[in-house]
């Protein structure tokens, strides 16, 4: 009994002396896992918290396993299994301490994993703080950003809403012209209609004063009879000394003088007022002058020439003074020369397509040109402006004419038909209906009574102005195409400039018609003398060819 009590007392004193072992080791163990745990929170960052692994120790078995190994009195089983347990729970933390990352070993308990949960908790705070911030700020900007919508939104309502109400404006306004449209046409016929009866109306009045200061004439007294027979005798012999032609046969002209003027074509030629001297355009991109010979003489003699148009020229024109001429050309610019300047001293730009022709008004202010664009200007010298547009033709407009001393203006187009304009007002006045074939040319005697125009094929028509519905005669000049007429300074003739390389008379009253040949190639311009003496024509093969009147 003794020997059972003192291995009971020997048994309980190691148990004892086991358990006190295992509490002081677990208490050194604590104070160590406290003292890793108070170094390493410092170096802790805020962020989002790391996913540890938390050491879950199966208690309940531990715990078995010692009451059993006690109730079976297995006391050296049970010191060996203590000593190999913490053992290898002292060696495992060891190497969770030495092999951590961060140098941080998390004890498994619920003290500390309510420590690591409460800093994720506060970290989550902060961070609800912050984008609770951010998303008041976007809150708030968000509904700046509608008001300024809503805002645009009514601008962009209120603009809509004008522009419908400008548009259905402009409707009205344009049905209300639309109304007022077959008045203006009404009423611009009755106007032109006006204008021409006015015209006739004026032209029947001089002839009738004409015949009533020539019936007085007739009834002044028997003794002055002889006087006024005397006075006719001496003004026919004075005419017919004027312009023998008048009386001869045109065949009566002969080729007096050849000048090589250019080397290109010559589109056309003009003779100065008052002297002789001939201007003349050419395909070249100049103009020259040229003094013509006078009796006996057989060459011509060069004066001036210019040279800016950037491409060939079309025709010119004398300023009634002499001193400037006028040009037109293929650049679709009408340029003015002075020729003591002997420049360009200005250039008027306006049409869209190649000027045909030009033509001074009397007065010498104010230049009329034509153009391919189906458009005649008036220019205005002294603004340098264009003052007038005239539009009715429907095809280019060839030729313009001033009636001398008038402000009647004559244009002839491609699409067959002519026109007389009132220079002032800018309306057309009269149309000449008649040619089959576009016109190439028009032009008035001197005293203005009798337009002649000619086509592309030949055909020469004679107009009287006050009749502008059909034609007084008609004169085949064929059968290639007339370029040029030209009267001669009595009227009585007409010279006609053929592509046929020929130059044509014909004679007014009997249409009589003959032909002068010196040309190799079409004559393009043709003009008289000042007395009529001279017909003077130029042609596609670059050549001035003078014509005199012999006896």
């Amino acid at each position: 009994m003794s020997a059972r009590r003192k291995e009971g007392a020997v048994e309980e004193n190691k148990e004892s002396f086991s358990e006190e072992k295992r509490s002081a080791e677990e208490e050194d163990f604590e104070e160590a896992m406290r003292e890793a745990a108070s170094s390493a929170a410092p170096r802790t960052k805020h962020g989002p918290p790391k996913q540890h692994i938390i050491l879950n120790i199966p208690e309940a078995v531990d715990d078995f396993l010692r009451n059993f190994l006690r109730r079976a009195g297995l006391s050296q089983t049970l010191d060996s299994f203590e000593a190999e347990w913490y053992g290898s729970v002292q060696k495992l933390l060891t190497e969770t301490l030495r092999t951590s990352p961060a140098g941080v070993f998390f004890i498994p308990d619920a003290l500390t994993h309510r420590q690591l949960l409460q800093s994720e908790l506060e970290t989550v705070r902060r961070e609800t703080d912050l984008l609770r911030k951010e998303v008041l700020a976007a809150g708030e900007s968000l509904v700046r950003m509608q008001r300024e919508r809503d805002f645009h939104r009514q601008q962009y309502r209120r603009a809509a809403e004008d522009k419908n109400r400008l548009i259905e404006d402009f409707k009205q306004l344009k049905k209300h012209l639309e109304s007022y449209e077959p008045a203006l046409r009404k009423l611009d016929d009755k106007y032109q209609a006006a204008l021409r009866q006015k015209m006739l109306l004026s032209l029947e009045k001089d002839r009738v004063q004409n015949t009533t200061d020539a019936r007085l004439s007739q009834e002044k007294p028997r003794n002055k009879t002889e006087r006024s027979i005397k006075k006719s005798a001496d003004k026919s012999s004075a005419s017919t000394s004027r312009h023998p032609k008048d009386s001869e046969s045109p065949s009566s002209f002969s080729l007096s003088c050849s000048i090589k003027a250019h080397k290109l074509p010559i589109s056309c030629i003009d003779l100065h007022p008052r002297k002789l001297i001939l201007a003349s355009a050419s395909d070249d991109r100049s103009w020259r002058l040229w003094a013509l010979p006078a009796s006996g003489e057989k060459v011509g003699q060069m004066v001036l020439t210019g040279e800016d148009h950037s491409d060939w020229l079309s025709g010119c024109s004398f300023h009634p003074e002499g001193g400037k001429l006028a040009t037109t050309s293929g650049d679709t610019t009408v340029r003015l020369w002075d020729f003591s300047r002997g420049c360009c001293v200005l250039t008027l730009s306006g049409h869209s397509q190649p000027t045909w022709g030009c033509s001074f008004h009397s007065c010498g202010h104010f230049l009329a040109s034509c153009s391919a664009d189906r458009t005649a200007k008036l220019w205005d010298l002294n603004s340098q402006r264009c003052r007038l547009t005239l539009r009715r033709h429907t095809a280019s407009v060839n030729s313009i004419r001033f009636l001398p001393f008038s402000n009647l203006l004559l244009t002839c187009s491609a699409d067959k038909t002519l026109a007389l304009w009132d220079a002032r007002l800018g309306v057309c006045t009269a149309t000449f209906h008649g040619h089959q074939h576009p016109c190439n040319h028009a032009t008035f005697d001197l005293t203005g009574e009798v337009v002649a125009s000619c086509d592309s094929h030949g055909l020469v028509n004679l107009w009287d102005i006050r009749r502008p519905a059909s034609a007084v005669a008609t004169v085949d000049a064929g059968p290639l195409g007339a370029n040029q007429v030209a009267f001669s300074p009595s009227g009585k003739m007409l010279a006609v400039a053929s592509n046929d390389s020929l130059v044509r008379l014909v004679e007014v009253d009997s249409h009589a018609v003959s032909s002068l040949s010196g040309h190799r190639d079409g004559v393009q311009s043709v003009t008289f003398d000042h007395k009529g003496e001279i017909v003077i024509s130029a042609g596609s093969d670059g050549l001035i060819n003078v014509w005199s009147w012999y006896k």
